[in-house]
């Protein structure tokens, strides 16, 4: 099964108030199925995001399987959202363009596929996928949170000194799941080198 109907197929066991009209956003306004994951790191190529959201539902359903997660019984319908969803902002995000790359075999500048980045929602990484998200479901707080949190220390907040992040992590297990889960699934599973 591809990556977009098992995508599909976990959103629509969803069962939440207009999530009918989420997927219809997802599969005909964004480019969720195509678009890569990042412009030059994990998952930088089309399709990646899709991939890298599945990878990270699969990396979260095995740490639900460990002592240190197994005891809080998340609820699969906000597992599936967030670990499918936590990305969201990155959906009509990047786009394919050229630059010159120089070749090291042959010392040679060639012309290579690139991503550019236009940010159209400049909200902050997970702020903008809880924002895109809400215009069509509600979420929990507990998603939410998870959500908005994912990055972790990667998060510009964090790293601006800000420590809320800690706060959500003491409270909300599920959200340090889904870090743990997106960072296993960055590092760990396809990942693409830049050229």
């Amino acid at each position: 099964m591809d990556n977009k109907q098992a995508i599909l197929e976990l959103l629509n066991s969803v069962k939440r108030r207009n999530m009918y009209i989420l997927i219809k956003w997802i599969e005909e306004d964004t480019d969720f199925f195509t678009a890569p994951a990042s412009s030059k790191f994990h998952g930088n190529y089309k399709g990646g995001l899709a991939e890298h959201c599945m990878d990270t539902y699969q990396c979260f359903l095995q740490l639900m399987e460990t002592p240190q997660f197994k005891k809080y019984d998340f609820p699969m319908e906000s597992v599936i959202l967030i670990t499918l969803l936590h990305d969201m902002c990155k959906t009509n995000f990047y786009f394919e363009t050229t630059r010159n790359w120089k070749n090291p075999d042959t010392g040679q500048w060639e012309q290579v596929p690139y991503y550019e980045i236009v940010d159209s929602h400049p909200y902050g990484h997970g702020e903008c996928s809880v924002m895109l998200i809400s215009d069509y479901i509600k979420l929990t707080t507990e998603e939410k949170y998870a959500i908005r949190w994912h990055q972790g220390g990667f998060d510009k907040l964090v790293q601006a000194g800000d420590f809320t992040v800690n706060r959500v992590f003491e409270v909300s297990p599920i959200s340090v799941c889904l870090h743990i889960a997106d960072m296993m699934a960055t590092y760990t599973c396809n990942r693409k080198q830049e050229k």
